[in-house]
């Protein structure tokens, strides 16, 4: 697996990097979801009546869900840790829509001990991209993130990954560059060969598509 180490620009992350500002968000409303419960256990216990016992457990085990959410997600969303733990994938810029530009990357979906790697085009659509041109066919350095909430992945596959660009963590463009020439040039070229599929995968509903194995160059089979 390849990671890619450098010093994570933390005042840059925290004002651009939008995987770092959803799972805030997620933290936020899962604190939001956990008072509700909390309220509405008292309510029904305040009731007396057996059907509000019954339905104020139910109540609980919600408030224990969203607490553990609201826990989890702070050691999840270190910046950091996100890109110590993320692999180095290549993206490009493949389309600019309006309030955004929407990246097209390759991303070996496989958990590590998979017997056979599994490569997929995923897209994310993204509203700002310091760092680099906001053109087609532009190379953006990334790290793969599993943004799926099951404590361990379906099968052999990870059921939902986005990219997150190493722009978003530092400003400095050599760091940039560098992580550019770590990735293969047969990954950069065959990004640039499937930059027509950038469509159908947006459409998909998980914004992701399997690619044929016997498609690929030897280098990724």
């Amino acid at each position: 697996m390849r990671r890619f180490e450098f010093v994570v620009d933390r005042e840059h992350a925290h004002a651009v990097n939008e995987t770092f500002t959803g799972l805030r968000r997620l933290r936020l409303i899962a604190l939001l979801a956990a008072g509700l419960a909390v309220a509405a256990t008292a309510a029904l216990l305040w009731t007396g009546q057996a059907w509000g016992f019954l339905l104020a457990v139910v109540c609980v085990l919600a408030a224990c869900i969203a607490l553990w959410v609201a826990l989890w997600t702070p050691h999840r969303s270190s910046i950091e840790k996100l890109y110590h733990d993320g692999v180095l994938v290549p993206a490009v810029v493949c389309d600019a829509e309006p309030g955004g530009i929407v990246l097209l990357a390759l991303v070996d979906i496989a958990e590590p001990t998979a017997p056979v790697r599994s490569w997929a085009l995923i897209t994310r659509k993204v509203r700002a991209l310091p760092g680099h041109a906001p053109q087609p066919g532009e190379r953006v350095p990334a790290v793969a993130v599993r943004t799926d909430r099951a404590p361990r992945q379906v099968g052999e596959r990870w059921q939902l990954v986005t990219a997150m660009p190493i722009a978003w963590g530092t400003r400095d463009d050599a760091v940039i560059e560098r992580a550019r020439d770590a990735i293969g040039e047969v990954e950069w070229r065959l990004l640039a060969d499937n930059l027509p599929l950038a469509e159908r995968v947006k459409r998909t509903a998980t914004k992701r598509l399997l690619l044929d194995p016997q498609h690929l160059p030897p280098d990724l089979g």
